[in-house]
């Protein structure tokens, strides 16, 4: 099958791949797309994955105050040089997740930094709420992982659907560029500051 110029320049339009990368990806797709897409994304994320023990020492602050002048939000987004902490899609990523932030209100970067004992906490919670309502015993501890990983979509930024594209989560989001820049992208930490709530 041949592929068009045009097809592999509308993919990197839409992906930030490479060339030969969006050609190739094309072939083995057959043309779709989409496909290609998807392809394109699973590969970075194997990229991605493969950088995950780099250290990522470089970065910028995003910011957002919401137009009440009532929520603001500063993010520390890390990334392996300042080559890419000065690119617009790294600078991009820093103020939509800031902007996230403000709008979803997670209270931690992951499900990792959310200490053991609200963790805890939400399980007795939770437990306490299916005997109560006199759900068998026996179940009663699947029930509360369902709950609990909900739980973590909500409070945990990674983990959360990005409010201005709900089908991928932040986390998918910080993977994207991640692979797109080649380095280490992570999410350092946030402060989300509010007046009256």
């Amino acid at each position: 099958m041949s592929i068009s110029a045009k097809e592999v320049k509308a993919l990197r339009d839409r992906t930030g791949a490479g060339m030969m990368d969006a050609k190739k990806a094309l072939v083995e797709t057959d043309g779709d797309m989409e496909k290609a897409i998807d392809l394109l994304r699973a590969k970075g994320a194997a990229k991605a994955a493969k950088r995950e023990e780099k250290e990522a020492a470089e970065g910028t602050i995003g910011t957002y105050i919401h137009h009440s002048g009532k929520v603001g939000v500063m993010v520390q987004l890390n990334c392996e040089t300042d080559f890419v902490a000065n690119t617009d899609d790294f600078r991009g990523l820093a103020k939509d997740i800031a902007m996230h932030i403000a709008a979803a209100k997670p209270v931690s970067v992951s499900t990792d930094s959310i200490p053991a004992e609200d963790v805890e906490r939400e399980k007795a919670v939770y437990m306490a709420q299916l005997e109560e309502e006199g759900k068998p015993e026996n179940i009663r501890e699947k029930i509360v992982q369902g709950k609990i990983a909900k739980w973590f979509k909500d409070v945990a930024l990674l983990e959360q659907p990005f409010v201005k594209d709900p089908d991928k989560t932040v986390g998918q989001l910080v993977t994207e560029v991640s692979a797109k820049t080649g380095e280490k992208v992570e999410v350092q930490r946030f402060s989300r500051f509010s007046i009256g709530g």
